[in-house]
């Protein structure tokens, strides 16, 4: 191992190793923590090796005082994993010299990490001539072909390598990006045309998010590397990811042709030959690539097949296309599909709780869900209260938080305000009453305090409340807030109040909370007291989504109405499900054309106008037989079929 200021990762990395090796080389480069002082408990013999730069030197600099007659290393971010204990011993019994060995990488940030599996060279005989060349990404696999062309190479079976260091903050911790960037720079002034250094070098740029120069640095490698070449099917896909990240969608799918040319069974290039034409709107193209990618067989080690591709993250993809044209029952078929494949991927559910509509259909959604799957976890019921209270659905959300058995002060906030919103006010009280002044929450905790004494349209001790939230010296937005409260209770006029960002925000909330409760006559108040003009039109059209749903169309239709000019075509569209729940059929197709109109790509918009017509056509056909009952032409209608040709 080399090593330098891995204290957080050391321990683990030894941990798993140490029942299996007979010795353990650490060369330090100048840690200035507790590094060597955790090695040393592992028995490890530790050398200091000043830094220079190249990850070769020390690399060889630890080969040179390993005693064994094999090689295995590690870097300290990763974690040597066994399927049975004698693993290692049987692989070096072999005649080989060495093996590729499975590495797991763990990507993403704390919340939602990620696996892409690859092949690495970290185990081999113990040979003087064998050593390590290159800067950065330090490779021995040429070196011991140049010394022994007949050496013979397996991939090891029975071990894996869990790696955590693309994990974001073991990133942003190490400056990564930058440091190897300017390593393999250095490198390349000296091996300009170094196919494996200049492939590197293009997946350093790609996460440095330098994406045309990275599709640049791929297209010069590949066509300077052999097809059969390790890293050549990942090559494609992280030129194909590039060119798609910097929107060179044509070229993209021009390189992904090139590639399942030489491997047609590579489920990857599927996935993002379906993520591509999904960007340009070819939902059809993009429909049958996922297909195609969830049927590919099992990926071998070198395709470096990203987690989900066969599976979870197709799925998904599907559904929302399916989605897109208003197939509910396709789509729910395919989310369920993803979540089997991986019950952790809250994409998906969060697309299954929507179209269930939580918040209108509470009970439903509940008996829906549990038809299907099993939530047991803490952690399951946290991810199902977080999804039902961004959907409004408080009900569930205080269901799911009850099961939690010691929540977060956020959990617990969280609890208190769907208490308030279920009208279980006397708990929620005693709860916030808990809040300290020198707690993080107490404003949030003394906002929802407020929100249950105005709900209960208890008049004092609201706009008690409300002074001693001014006094808290909030801000300007959350004091006009405030006011606008205030004047509700004492039923004063006022000027219209206009309102930026947080004010927004906060007022949204409020609103959309009182809507869940019904209380139209407040929710008006404060929308006639507002100036609707200064909020954007996202705003307004998510205030008009909540009345919507629970039954309160004309007000929806008038906080529409409030904007000066429509430039999102969600907005018609909305405007047109209000008109249909309304049985304006004119007005609704009205609406659907102007989003139409607005962008021609959208196939929902398409679909609904379908739907709208033979909703249309059948209450016109209903109404024509109820005044001319005997009229052989209405009825002949009725059965689909046209008269002497009319």
């Amino acid at each position: 191992m080399i090593v330098k200021n891995e204290q957080e990762n050391i321990r683990r990395c030894l941990q798993s190793a140490v029942n299996w090796v007979d010795e353990i080389i650490v060369i330090d480069t100048g840690s200035t923590d507790n590094t060597c002082e955790i090695a040393r408990t592992f028995g490890a013999k530790i050398y200091s090796f000043p830094w220079d730069n190249n990850f070769s030197t020390a690399r060889n600099a630890s080969l040179e005082q390993a005693s064994g007659d094999w090689i295995l290393f590690l870097d300290a971010d990763e974690e040597l994993q066994l399927d049975y204990p004698h693993a290692l011993s049987d692989l070096v019994s072999t005649e080989h010299e060495g093996f590729f060995i499975k590495i797991i990488n763990y990507i993403g940030k704390e919340n939602w990490v990620e696996t892409s599996p690859d092949l690495v060279f970290r185990l081999f005989r113990n040979k003087p001539e064998y050593r390590f060349a290159g800067a950065v990404h330090e490779q021995i696999v040429d070196k011991l072909l140049l010394n022994n062309p007949q050496a013979s190479f397996q991939i090891a079976g029975g071990l894996s390598i869990l790696h955590y260091g693309y994990l974001e903050q073991q990133i942003k911790d190490k400056d990564k990006k930058n440091r190897n960037l300017k390593l393999i720079e250095e490198e390349l002034k000296q091996k300009p045309n170094d196919s494996l250094l200049l492939y590197h070098y293009g997946v350093e740029l790609f996460r440095a998010e330098k994406f045309s120069e990275a599709a640049l640095v791929f297209i010069r490698t590949a066509n300077a590397t052999k097809p059969e070449t390790i890293y050549f099917p990942k090559l494609i896909r992280y030129l194909v990811m590039s060119q798609q990240s910097a929107r060179e969608y044509a070229q993209a799918l021009h390189a992904l042709e090139l590639g399942l040319q030489f491997f047609p069974d590579y489920a990857d290039l599927y996935y993002y030959k379906g993520l591509i034409h999904l960007e340009l709107k070819n939902f059809a193209l993009a429909q049958e690539a996922l297909q195609m990618a969830v049927t590919m067989p099992e990926q071998p080690p070198q395709y470096a097949s990203f987690g989900g591709v066969r599976g979870f993250r197709s799925f998904y993809h599907l559904g929302n296309i399916a989605e897109r044209f208003l197939d509910e029952e396709e789509a729910l078929k395919y989310y369920i599909l993803s979540l089997r494949d991986n019950p952790e991927f809250r994409h998906s559910l969060e697309r299954i709780i929507g179209i269930l509509n939580p918040a209108k259909y509470p009970e439903d959604t509940k008996e829906s869900l549990e038809r299907v799957f099993k939530f047991c976890s803490p952690q399951a019921s946290l991810m199902l209260a977080e999804i039902y209270l961004k959907q409004e659905s408080y009900k569930l959300c205080l269901e799911q938080l009850e099961k939690i058995a010691d929540p977060s002060p956020q959990n617990n906030l969280w609890k208190i305000i769907c208490q308030i919103q279920e009208k279980k006010h006397f708990p929620a009280l005693r709860a916030l009453a808990g809040y300290s002044p020198d707690n993080p929450l107490y404003p949030l905790a003394k906002l929802n305090e407020l929100m249950s004494y105005w709900i209960q349209n208890k008049k004092q001790k609201s706009l008690g409340l409300i002074s001693e939230l001014k006094d808290l010296k909030l801000s300007a937005e959350t004091g006009k807030v405030l006011d606008l409260i205030a004047r509700n209770i004492t039923h004063t006029s006022t000027f219209p109040y206009k309102f930026a960002g947080e004010g927004w925000y906060l007022l949204q909330d409020i609103i959309k909370r009182l809507v869940y409760l019904k209380d139209i006559e407040k929710v008006e108040d404060l929308l006639g007291k507002t100036d609707l003009k200064s909020a954007d039109e996202q705003t307004i059209l998510n205030l008009a989504r909540s009345l919507l749903n629970q039954g309160y169309s004309q007000t929806a239709k008038e906080c529409l109405s409030s904007l000066a000019e429509i430039k999102d075509p969600e907005t018609y569209y909305l405007l047109g499900e209000i008109a249909l729940v309304q049985n304006n059929y004119a007005e609704a197709e009205n609406y659907f054309l102007q989003a139409i109109h607005l962008t021609e790509d959208e196939p929902k918009y398409y679909v609904k106008l379908k739907n709208l017509y033979q909703e249309w056509r059948s209450d016109l056909l209903k109404r024509a037989l109820e005044r001319y009952p005997e009229e052989e032409i209405f009825r002949s209608w009725q059965g689909g079929q046209k008269v002497d040709g009319r």
